[in-house]
């Protein structure tokens, strides 16, 4: 963020809190838990991505821990977003879209319980597949830009034939196929890696080079939250 837009964000923050009413007629709606190029992230999204399972809690994980681990994947996938603005969104197929919706309905028990996650998080199917759609556009230009960059050769399948797979089904005793049987699987595999690595170097390089704010641990008092409702006053 620029230094004015800072200076202007926290004239605007500090003069609310110069006005703010009693504790006791506020209530927190929403707040601010980072900005990415002068671009918000909200604790709503936070939930919005918890909710939707882009990121599951691990075993025996805080709450504070997984709202961390959320935050830090928001920031990136904006940056990702904004990055690939610049060179205008390619539009996600329809059929693709729908696909994701119902592997996240599929996470839900019964079709009550989906419209009730749905209700808590704020969104509707149609914001859903907005969402979906977006993810599905940065997706591609993630394989169109980095995908010709992965190559998986052929001595690579072998040494993960020999070192990894192989080994590890004769400790599960479990049998060993020929690798002309799983060639194409271990390629797989291997060219997911390597993307997945070119992906953290590429969001690396976006980060350094971006604005970002985090205010997910910043102690709201004595300043109000950045969003609030206020309840009027009892009669006296």
């Amino acid at each position: 963020m620029r230094l004015r837009s800072i200076a202007i964000l926290l004239t605007c923050v500090a003069a609310a809190g110069a006005q703010a009413p009693p504790e006791a007629n506020r209530q927190l709606v929403d707040r601010v838990v980072a900005i990415v190029d002068e671009e918000p992230i909200l604790l709503s999204d936070l939930e919005r991505a918890i909710g939707l399972g882009y990121v599951d809690a691990e075993p025996g994980e805080s709450r504070a821990a997984l709202e961390r681990r959320a935050l830090d994947a928001l920031v990136e996938w904006r940056i990702r977003l904004h990055e690939i603005a610049r060179f205008g969104f390619e539009q996600a197929p329809l059929d693709e879209v729908e696909r994701q919706l119902e592997r996240l309905r599929a996470r839900s028990p019964t079709d009550a319980a989906w419209r009730a996650e749905l209700a808590r998080l704020n969104l509707d199917e149609g914001k859903v597949r907005q969402i979906l759609a977006r993810q599905l556009a940065v997706l591609a230009y993630v394989e169109q830009r980095l995908g010709p960059r992965v190559f998986v050769g052929v001595e690579e399948i072998q040494r993960h034939y020999d070192e990894e797979l192989a080994p590890r089904l004769r400790e599960q005793r479990d049998p060993v196929p020929p690798i002309e049987e799983v060639r194409e699987a271990i390629r797989a595999v291997l060219r997911e890696q390597k993307l997945n690595a070119e992906i953290d170097r590429w969001t690396a390089e976006l980060r350094r080079a971006a604005d970002v704010v985090d205010l997910l641990e910043v102690e709201l008092r004595p300043l109000p939250p950045a969003v609030l409702t206020i309840e009027p006053e009892s009669p006296r």
